[in-house]
């Protein structure tokens, strides 16, 4: 397979990705709920549209929606939603300024704003115009994400489609989706942090291993102790269901360094008996060094 050919397939890739986030799936909402998922879904992962689209009234929508934004407050201490407020701003922001005849935020200009905010550098070329190109070329750099994004415009009637990228965009809005924020003014939140979760049918309890490498651990009489307890929160979905289970619980970390160093994770173990069947099961982890990090796992007993 060619260079070119995987640039193409890569781009044609993320392109179907940004329509599918900006299509308005056919469900029978009420007006609140609707007005609510015509821009939340933007930042939506895969299962929570599926849990969303498959609550059977507006009380338990509306559930949701408190939930959904909760999830993503990177700071519960303070009055504001940081998320949440930031969201819209980019929301505002992409409307004035990325329209093409439609929403600004359904564009691919717009849709990337919404994402990842203001880039740090950006220009604009002007080729010569030939018969196939006749507009100008935008150059999107996101150093915080490692990230390059062009815009062209081939038809020189200033709409923008996004023609290459360089580095792991999918990852960023991935990540982004669960509430990791950037904001333009220079603060930012933890970094977000990829951990894993198992269901062990036997033994009735999650495993979720944590990357060792993001914790700082203090050497005490021999173990590796961490110098702050992890706060586990737990909300498990089943499709079509208005009720969810929640648990939460508290944990620290102890261990001698000799085993630490033949591991790259840490794990700790939730007993819970979970039902048969499809399972979305929405975990958020905060730390002292971690921040707060959320993931949402599909897991089948």
């Amino acid at each position: 397979m060619t260079h070119k050919t995987v640039k193409t397939l890569l781009v044609m890739s993320m392109a179907m990705f940004l329509a599918g986030c900006a299509s308005t799936e056919k469900i029978a909402l009420d007006p609140e709920s609707r007005d609510f998922y015509e821009t939340a879904r933007l930042v939506m992962t895969e299962a929570e549209r599926d849990i969303f689209n498959h609550l059977p009234d507006a009380e338990s929508r509306r559930e949701f929606v408190t939930d959904f934004w909760a999830k993503r407050d990177p700071d519960p201490d303070t009055e504001n939603n940081e998320f949440k407020e930031e969201f819209e701003r980019r929301l505002d922001y992409a409307n004035k300024h990325f329209r093409e005849g439609k929403k600004g935020w359904n564009t691919d200009r717009g849709r990337i704003y919404v994402y990842l905010g203001s880039p740090e550098k950006t220009e604009e070329i002007f080729p010569q115009p030939t018969a196939d190109f006749r507009g100008s070329v935008i150059d999107w750099i996101y150093y915080r994400y490692d990230l390059g994004i062009e815009f062209t415009d081939e038809r020189g009637i200033g709409t923008f489609t996004i023609a290459e990228i360089a580095g792991d965009l999918l990852g960023a809005i991935e990540a982004a989706k669960l509430g990791a924020i950037y904001r333009d003014d220079g603060s930012d939140s933890k970094k977000f942090v990829n951990f894993d979760l198992a269901y062990e049918k036997e033994k009735r309890q999650f495993v979720l291993s944590l990357p060792i490498k993001r914790l700082n651990l203090r050497d005490e009489q021999g173990l590796l102790k961490a110098e702050f307890e992890f706060e586990f929160e737990f909300f498990i979905y089943r499709p079509g269901a208005a009720d969810k289970q929640i648990f939460k619980e508290s944990r620290s970390f102890a261990g001698r360094p000799e085993d630490l160093e033949k591991t790259k994770t840490i794990s700790f173990s939730f007993p819970y008996n979970l039902g048969p069947g499809k399972n979305y099961v929405d975990v958020i982890v905060t730390g002292k060094d971690i921040g707060k990090t959320r993931k949402i796992f599909l897991v089948r007993n």
